[in-house]
């Protein structure tokens, strides 16, 4: 398989050692705020301030986290694997560029992103959205974040499973297995003949469809289960 198009899906898990929250674990984002309350249209529609802060802090925190050795194994094995190599994120973070990592989709969309809903502008964002800034585009204060919230249609499904069926190989790291579509890409891979592999720091929802399962912290497993790629690529 030293030839094989990779597909690898990442989840919170990669980004948790970076300090930055998963969405379900103890302690984790949502048990401070209910996802009805910061994450839906709905919640925007009925409190938009609460919803702009939320994203505010949650923005410039990211800026401040730093990528991690799983990021930087993905980002390695992008570069020198012999065959393509497409990481698809459910990860609104920008960790896995900021390694290095140039072949990134980000299917719930992207924290450092405005979306203005007036002209469907999608700039850059770093600062805040709470004091309803104009969009550089056209003008008007309709920002808000570029989230795929739930209730919504993740981005770049097209793109996703064009992927999927040029993959030789799909590889789930850090994901809870519990969210779709994302979490039914390993049955859509094993469908197509792909080989699928599960990284993560404990078993899914979904382990039991993949062929072979290797557990523990993102930032262990990662860089050793690219390095043992590499030298398959090498021999």
């Amino acid at each position: 398989m030293t030839h094989a198009n990779i597909v690898v899906l990442t989840g919170a898990g990669v980004s948790a050692e970076s300090g930055i929250d998963t969405f379900r674990d103890a302690g984790g984002l949502w048990e401070r705020h209910r996802v009805e309350d910061v994450a839906t249209p709905e919640a925007f529609e009925r409190d938009p301030d609460l919803v702009l802060r939320f994203y505010d802090m949650r923005r410039e925190a990211i800026q401040a986290k730093q990528p991690n050795a799983a990021h930087f194994a993905l980002a390695k094995l992008e570069r020198a694997w012999p065959g393509d190599v497409l990481i698809v994120t459910q990860n609104i973070d920008d960790l896995h560029e900021r390694a290095g990592a140039r072949r990134v989709l980000h299917m719930h969309g992207e924290h450092l992103n405005a979306w203005c809903t007036a002209c469907d502008a999608r700039p850059r964002w770093t600062g805040p959205l709470i004091g309803r800034p104009p969009c550089p585009e056209c003008g008007e204060r309709m920002l808000r974040p570029d989230v795929v919230w739930f209730g919504e249609i993740p981005y770049r499904m097209d793109e996703i499973f064009a992927a999927l069926r040029e993959a030789h190989m799909f590889v789930s790291i850090g994901t809870s297995g519990a969210v779709y579509p994302a979490a039914g890409f390993v049955r859509t891979a094993r469908d197509l003949g792909a080989a699928t592999l599960e990284l993560n720091l404990e078993p899914s929802q979904g382990t039991l469809w993949f062929d072979e399962a290797r557990h523990g912290p993102a930032t262990q497993v990662v860089p050793a289960w690219v390095e043992e790629m590499l030298a398959q690529a090498g021999e």
